[in-house]
Formats: structure tokens, sequence, C-alpha cells
């Protein structure tokens, strides 16, 4: 069971307020095929051609 105690708690916020903050994830990530057709498709939309 996680722990919920007061101390837990406490220590969870000070290492969130010590975490690097970074950008969320723009594209995808992953060589799965779903993935790669989404890829795929918004490499098609932005070169400015149909996917056919």
């Amino acid at each position: 069971m996680a722990a919920r105690t007061a101390r837990a708690a406490e220590t969870r916020k000070k290492k969130n307020d010590r975490r690097i903050s970074r950008p969320k994830q723009t594209r995808s990530q992953g060589n799965t095929k779903g993935v790669r057709n989404q890829l795929r498709k918004q490499s098609l939309l932005n070169a400015g051609r149909e996917e056919s």
C-alpha cells in the first residue's frame, strides 16, 4: 500500500520542487505501426501533400 503519511507527502513535495522542469513532448515517441503512421501523416501534411 502507498505511504500516505504527512512526512511522505512533504518529502514528495520537496522532491517535486527540486525536479528540473522539462517541456511537454510535442510528438509521439515510439516505433509501433500506429505511431509510425501518425508521424508519416503529419510529415506529409507538413510537406503540403495529401495522404495517398
